[in-house]
């Protein structure tokens, strides 16, 4: 099954709120951490890609039509290449509030979660050491990735397969690139700082 949009934004921008919203539109599962978490299996097959194995990128993640957060937009290269027809969107925010957000929820996380779940944060740590930066507690440094990422982006897809989007832009932008009507329904807004730190059983900021 061929993914028809890549996303290639960082965690922290929206994206599980893409997520939703993208499965509406298309009609079928977009990607996305939580998938991961959900299901563990699924951590073989990225590990195999972290580590440098062979992965069939034509069908990785199978069974999804869409792709947004870590650990898939790391790969964004492979999977816009193996998916030359797919959107590729990337979701972004101000620096410093992303810093903030993920600092406060994903960064915590690697402390927080299950024992059986060690392997795969080690996992994560590894995709951020080599595609992004690990440096969590240095926010300067995970600043400057984060822009580094999304220069990176920019530069590499053309600007008819590129669409930049901020949780503010909503469904239009994202309806007009692929060509379907905007929902009545407002666009989904889920996954606050509060609720990521509830979901990993962290206490909520005071």
């Amino acid at each position: 099954m061929a993914l028809k949009v890549v996303g290639a934004g960082v965690g922290r921008t929206g994206t599980h709120s893409l997520k939703i919203a993208l499965e509406q539109l298309l009609g079928g599962p977009c990607h996305h951490m939580v998938e991961v978490l959900a299901d563990p299996t699924q951590t073989a097959g990225w590990i195999d890609a972290i580590e440098g194995r062979p992965v069939d990128w034509s069908t990785m993640p199978p069974g999804y039509v869409s792709l947004v957060d870590w650990p898939g937009c790391s790969f964004w290269p492979e999977l816009s290449s193996a998916n030359p027809d797919a959107l590729v969107l990337l979701s972004v925010r101000d620096p410093e509030s992303w810093y903030r957000s993920a600092s406060n929820t994903i960064f915590k996380a690697f402390e927080a979660g299950p024992p059986e779940m060690e392997p795969w944060m080690n996992a994560v740590r590894v995709l951020l050491r080599d595609r992004f930066s690990d440096s969590v507690d240095d926010p300067g440094a995970m600043m400057d990735a984060f822009e580094r990422h999304n220069s990176a982006v920019r530069r590499a897809i053309p600007a008819s397969r590129l669409l930049e989007w901020t949780p503010g832009d909503g469904w239009e932008p994202i309806c007009d690139r692929l060509g379907l009507d905007v929902p009545a329904d407002p666009f989904p807004k889920v996954n606050t700082t509060d609720e990521f730190r509830a979901m990993v059983g962290l206490e909520p900021l005071t």
